[in-house]
């Protein structure tokens, strides 16, 4: 029998939308500590969907304690159940689900519920936290090789295989919550059919009540959720003056939309930024928060600059600092526009391309082209 798929939302559907995206962004960024009565009887209910008995549960306040339990009791690769979780809890269902929907709607619901946004965070927490688990893991493993053992190009080669699979086996809520709203929409306001009610309630236990999960078969580890994660509205980890992401044993990483701070950085407010410090960071990436963070408001006022032009209230500006932003290929100098408004003093800056050589021609193309003399009102 062939499915009869929604191809259009009604006003009232569609006016639900931004209403499931914030839930499940909500749910997405939400702390420890989890309530472990919960989260274990979800743990149960989880392996009873695949088919297995319910396992020893062992709970840890911090990433690195999951670290050491899991180098110190796990290496079967053969029992690692994450994959199966996925596929009964998540996979399955979204397929069925999806496949009532016509393929413009998928779309446009994929994109509205921002699943792929929500997506971006796990993405940061895998490459900047889990990362750091797995540099943890790697130094444990090369601890107990000999000193022979670590330099032998086979034995790394089977440390980190080894280190690979046991992190290869773990589900991450966040990823989960990155399907939730649109899995969420299509059940509640949809009313689209699903195999298994059960399942459903089971996948959103586990994004709610439960911190990384690592599922073997005689034993799942459950590790707290962060005591503070943050990220913009684009699902980029940021936090001004404080960590993004922290773990009650202080594990930390500070983040500026989505940029990774080292701590001395993120632990002050961008308004304590100095722009001497855009002179002399080395990583290109960390330069770029550090001025958007600072702005070349800030710059043009506290770095020397050299005046190369000017047209009424308008400067165009240079500064000498190695960036390439915007403009592949251009180390230095930094070519800004400054406006000085007459009515309030303010002065606002703008990056402008490096080719340009005076004020009204960085005024143009600030202007979409249009050019000074055009301008009935000076703004």
């Amino acid at each position: 029998m062939s499915k009869t798929k929604v191809k259009k939302l009604t006003p009232e559907q569609a006016a639900l939308i931004p209403v499931y995206r914030e839930k499940w962004r909500a749910i997405s960024l939400s702390t420890g500590p989890i309530n472990r009565s919960q989260a274990a009887e979800t743990i149960k209910l989880a392996y009873s969907a695949i088919g297995k008995k319910a396992p020893e549960i062992i709970f840890v306040d911090r990433p690195y304690e999951a670290a050491d339990l899991i180098l110190s009791r796990f290496d079967n690769p053969s029992s690692e159940l994450r994959s199966q979780f996925e596929t009964k809890l998540r996979s399955q269902l979204e397929k069925q689900l999806r496949g009532y929907l016509g393929s413009q709607l998928e779309t446009e619901l994929q994109s509205q519920l921002q699943t792929q946004r929500s997506a971006r965070l796990y993405t940061q927490l895998q490459t900047q936290l889990w990362e750091a688990h797995r540099n943890y893991l790697a130094g444990e493993i090369a601890s107990q090789l000999l000193p022979q053992e670590v330099l032998n190009e086979r034995s790394g080669d089977i440390y980190w295989q080894t280190l690979g699979k046991q992190f290869s086996n773990c589900i991450q809520p966040v990823l989960w919550a990155a399907y939730g709203s649109l899995l969420d929409f299509c059940i509640s306001v949809l009313n689209l059919p699903h195999s298994n009610r059960r399942n459903w309630i089971v996948f959103q236990s586990i994004v709610r009540d439960c911190g990384l999960i690592y599922p073997y078969e005689k034993v799942c580890v459950v590790c707290e959720k962060p005591i503070a994660l943050s990220a913009d509205s684009n699902y980029r980890l940021h936090a001004e003056g404080a960590p993004a992401v922290q773990f009650a044993d202080g594990v930390s990483i500070y983040a500026y939309h989505g940029v990774i701070l080292p701590q001395w950085y993120g632990r002050l407010h961008p308004h304590q930024w100095q722009s001497k410090w855009v002179l002399k960071e080395q990583n290109a990436e960390v330069r770029r928060a550090l001025i958007q963070g600072i702005t070349y408001d800030r710059l043009c006022q506290e770095l020397a600059v050299t005046e190369l032009d000017s047209w009424q209230e308008y400067t165009l500006l240079s500064i000498e600092f190695d960036d390439d932003f915007d403009w592949v290929g251009n180390a230095k100098p930094v070519y800004l526009l400054k406006m000085n408004c007459p009515s309030t003093g303010h002065i606002h800056a703008l990056r402008v391309p490096p080719n340009v050589r005076s004020a009204q021609e960085a005024i143009r193309w600030v202007n979409w082209d249009i050019a000074p003399a055009e301008f009935s009102v000076q703004t």
